[in-house]
């Protein structure tokens, strides 16, 4: 055996370089890193606080799929344009039809339970839940995009004061429309931001 070649006990492992940190080496990556945790931050925060400013809309969506269910109740019936009238109080920063009263805000009470909280001297406490006939229909085509009926507040007024022989004379396909308008509205009316 020549003395010169290694045999194989004599190899020994070599040693792995350090491994590569994931931190960042330089000031500009931990700007942008911030600048990316606070863009996070931010939308999540809106997202949060939209999320929370719809819960009476979320609530009356659930109310209404509720009245849908018994639509041939004459309760339930009964019940849209209060419901309508109960989501126009709950919007943020409602005003009236042509008002420049100072902006509302909700109560932090759930939507069904209670109205917004209003100081009995404020005269939007009787704002939006004084309007009917042609302000009622304008408050409600001015909170949407899509066309509303042109006689649908006074469908709302014959649902809430109508006898009851009116409201079972109602054809089911006219109840269904009425239920649809509603939840159109409920879904897509905007509010002041």
């Amino acid at each position: 055996m020549n003395p010169n070649i290694p045999s194989i006990e004599q190899l020994k492992e070599l040693a792995l370089p350090a491994p590569v940190s994931y931190v960042p080496q330089t000031w500009g990556w931990w700007v942008l890193l911030g600048l990316l945790v606070m863009t996070a931050l931010i939308v999540a925060a809106r997202r949060y606080w939209q999320w929370r400013r719809d819960r009476y809309r979320r609530e009356a969506l659930v109310r209404l799929a509720q009245l849908q269910k018994r639509s041939d109740d004459l309760n339930a019936l009964r019940e849209l344009p209060e419901l309508l009238k109960r989501v126009a109080l709950s919007m943020p920063h409602t005003k009236p039809v042509g008002a420049g009263l100072p902006a509302m805000r909700p109560s932090h009470s759930t939507f069904m339970s209670t109205a917004p909280t209003l100081s009995r001297a404020s005269p939007l406490s009787q704002g939006v839940a004084a309007l009917g006939k042609e302000d009622w229909q304008a408050f409600l085509q001015q909170h949407i995009a899509e066309p509303l009926p042109a006689d649908f507040s006074q469908q709302l007024a014959t649902l809430a004061y109508a006898p009851d022989a009116t409201l079972r004379a109602l054809p089911s396909e006219q109840r269904q429309h009425l239920f649809d308008t509603c939840k159109l509205w409920v879904e897509r009316h905007h509010v002041a931001a």
